[in-house]
């Protein structure tokens, strides 16, 4: 094998990848993000003792954060990015090591694990040593499994943290669960059972970084608020940003304001319309194209520039012409685009050279005109509490399917957008992520007024569909929130996908339906005690599912 990883849903064979990512990312890119990953590991080792004797050094929580966020799927396939980011470690690593040994040595009994003791004499040793510390270096089949769920968990909670921190909300305990669980990772006398209980604790922090974004976007921009989203164009050149970061969009609004050039969202980025305070922006258009697997197709009629902030990122074919017009910022990366530095302390990103690009293009090809419905985060549902709970009281409506999630290439996908056309009129959609692309622009109607699709926003305001459920517990005075005419169908794709389901796992709901096929990285032992425990099940056929959850 050149190489082995299973962390997305499009895993190679539904087993993993071997020679080439699905998603592009090359096997050398794929060993090295495994090194940053072992490297980090040995940074967590070295910074959890450093705060036990108060001498801390700055940086570090935020690097492992961002390090952990460019190995998510899709979101940075730059081989000198990772090189960078190895030698960057080593650096962190060292100095804190360093800093202890002066302060009387690390409290560990035993030998410390390789993590923390590697050291290199050049970076041409990086790929030899990247080959080595991978996935399959856990030889046991089930304890693999075990700290590969949580470690996808990890990165997950990872990639929500860090937009809470661009937007100034922090929490130490987040930092300190995700390095103290890095460090338990190394340890091979846990047993399943300290790992499986482990996997919930993930999903309990899950909730929390969730709960933390929450907070950071409701208090920066307002809370999203019921919004018909133009997907039509204008005769202007424009920006289409993608991903998920709303500091990166604010700062891009900003400055192309009275430039002439027109912003418009694309795949996870298009719940931004549904925040107050973007609503400002005249030249805030609308939302362009669908999913981010579209992009290939979405990017060429576009015209002008696209800004990825985050992940999603399908490399492009050779003969693509919008690649010369790809831009990245954060933790997003590809070799052959130009990368937006980040803000300096205090200050902004600089868009200058992606705003002068734009006014150089033509203005977007129209590919459709309509509107997109969406805005029901929690806060907004509970302004209509009153009205659902009388029409589910009524009868009006009787159930309602958490249908959030991912969307994804495979042809097998199309099983969502056929399960939610042929659910019965009286069932109502919760949605948050790319996975409403299945049938956001589905003629679905409405009950009562209440739409049949009620979007949340992106993939992280899945809490958003947590809190909405343990207010209808509460209002119907219901012990467990498994009694309620919940069902939940969710697609996923990749790592923030995996803390999602931990969260709901940890938030007590059970009988959640994973589809369109089950994680690669779950062995047979691990996939039953997730069955038998939690009653996690897969999909089959849409109408035998529609039977299974409306009996």
């Amino acid at each position: 094998m050149n190489m082995f990883c299973y962390q997305c849903q499009e895993a190679a064979k539904g087993t993993g990848c071997t020679i080439k990512g699905v998603c592009g990312k090359t096997d050398d890119v794929a060993n090295l993000q495994d090194l940053l990953v072992f490297v980090i590991k040995g940074i967590s080792v070295y910074n959890r003792e450093a705060v036990k004797k108060e001498i801390e050094e700055p940086g570090v929580d935020s690097f492992i954060i961002n390090g952990l966020f460019a190995t998510v799927t899709n979101t940075n396939f730059d081989r000198n990015v990772f090189i960078e980011l190895v030698s960057k470690g080593l650096e962190i690593r060292n100095r804190l090591r360093k800093k202890i040994e002066n302060a009387g040595g690390i409290e560990k009994k035993g030998n410390l694990h390789e993590s923390a003791t590697w050291n290199p004499s050049s970076a041409e040793e990086y790929d030899e040593k990247a080959a080595s510390v991978g996935v399959m270096s856990t030889e046991n089949e089930d304890i693999r499994s075990l700290r590969e769920l949580i470690t996808y968990g990890l990165k997950g909670m990872a990639a929500y943290t860090e937009h809470a921190m661009n937007l100034g909300y922090n929490d130490k305990s987040i930092h300190e669960f995700i390095q103290d669980t890095l460090v338990a990772l190394t340890r091979d006398d846990l047993s399943a059972e300290e790992l499986t209980s482990l996997v919930l604790e993930t999903g309990n922090f899950g909730v929390k970084a969730m709960a933390l974004l929450d907070k950071a976007n409701t208090s920066a921009y307002g809370n999203p608020e019921l919004t018909k989203v133009r997907t039509g164009v204008r005769n202007k050149p424009g920006i289409l940003i993608s991903g998920h970061d709303l500091k990166d969009i604010e700062e891009l609004l900003k400055q192309t304001e009275g430039t002439g050039v027109d912003v418009y969202t694309h795949s996870e980025m298009l719940p931004a319309h549904y925040y107050p305070a973007f609503k400002k922006y005249s030249h805030f258009t609308g939302n362009y194209g669908s999913s981010w697997w579209k992009q290939k197709e979405d990017f060429e009629t576009f015209n002008g520039p696209v800004l990825f902030t985050t992940n999603c990122i399908v490399p492009p074919s050779k003969k693509a012409t919008y690649r010369e017009r790809v831009y990245t910022t954060g933790s997003a990366g590809f070799e052959e685009f130009p990368h937006i530095p980040p803000r300096k302390e205090g200050g902004e990103k600089d868009f200058s050279q992606i705003i002068e690009h734009a006014k150089k293009c033509d203005p977007p090809v129209e590919i459709e005109n309509g509107e997109i419905v969406g805005g029901f985060a929690h806060a907004q549902v509970f302004a209509l509490a009153d009205k659902v709970v009388d029409a589910v009281k009524s009868g009006a409506i009787k159930k309602f399917f958490v249908m959030a999630g991912c969307d994804g290439r495979m042809k097998d996908r199309e099983y969502y957008t056929d399960f939610a056309g042929k659910l019965p009129e009286d069932t109502i959609i919760l949605t948050a992520g790319c996975a409403k692309y299945r049938y956001n622009k589905l003629p679905l109607g409405d009950i009562g007024g209440i739409p049949r699709v009620l979007d949340a926003g992106q993939c992280n305001d899945s809490y958003s569909l947590a809190v909405i459920a343990l207010k209808l517990k509460e209002i119907f005075k219901l012990n467990d929130i498994n009694e309620l005419p919940i069902a939940y169908n969710i697609a996923w794709y990749e790592q923030k996908a995996v803390i999602v389901l931990l969260a709901l796992l940890s938030l007590g709901v059970r009988n959640i339906h994973l589809g369109p096929t089950l994680p690669a990285f779950l062995s047979p032992n691990v996939a039953n005690v997730l069955i038998e425990k939690f009653g996690i099940g897969g999909i089959t056929d849409v109408e035998e599912d529609l039977k299974m959850f409306l009996s």
